[in-house]
């Protein structure tokens, strides 16, 4: 049994791309908070290590996928996005500039197993005019998302430049993730 320890529907759509379907989609509901000076990449290697592990308690025959991804600006991780105004600061705060995306993975198979891998991506945005902001906040695709915006939407033609994995930024980097499944003894399509 394949369980997918996460809510998110590209985390999903990004999976079947490569011929993967959990039997079960099962959020772990974790408190997300980061932790006090907890750095970008420690934090999500711990959210995404907590969030398997808390299914894998619950199913230990199963093998579990967990992940987490995070915008981070410098040092800071920006939230995901529950309301405009937040959604407005962030990207107020990415324009123009470099961020990383990270998203760590991690994996335990019925054995005990844990295979983790976390991956990086550099992205720039272009200076966005106010009026730019605006009408990207009116589309609402920023509702929920780290950072307050969503590359695989209409936030994409705001973005100069990325270095690293596309599929990163959108919640799960397919290249890594499909070589710990394929270690768990899933099949995947290629």
């Amino acid at each position: 049994m394949f369980i997918l320890a996460s809510a998110s529907p590209r985390r999903l759509q990004l999976l079947e791309r490569i011929g993967v379907r959990p039997d079960h989609i099962l959020p772990a509901g974790l408190d997300e908070t980061p932790g006090k000076q907890e750095l970008p990449l420690q934090y999500a290697n711990r959210m995404a290590e907590e969030k398997a592990l808390h299914i894998y308690q619950q199913h230990p025959t199963a093998i579990v996928l967990g992940a987490d991804t995070v915008v981070a600006c410098g040092r800071r991780i920006l939230p995901k996005a529950d309301n405009a105004p937040t959604a407005r600061t962030c990207l107020q705060l990415l324009s123009g500039r470099r961020h990383r995306v990270i998203t760590s993975v991690c994996l335990i198979t019925p054995d005990k197993t844990i295979y983790k891998k976390t991956v990086m991506t550099s992205v720039k945005f272009k200076r966005l005019s106010a009026g730019e902001v605006d009408r990207y906040i009116a589309t609402g695709q920023w509702q929920g998302k780290a950072g307050g915006y969503s590359i695989q939407e209409s936030a994409e033609c705001l973005i100069q430049a990325i270095q690293g994995s596309y599929s990163n930024i959108v919640g799960l980097p397919l290249y890594e993730t499909r070589h710990l499944l394929l270690h768990a003894g899933l099949t995947c399509l290629v």
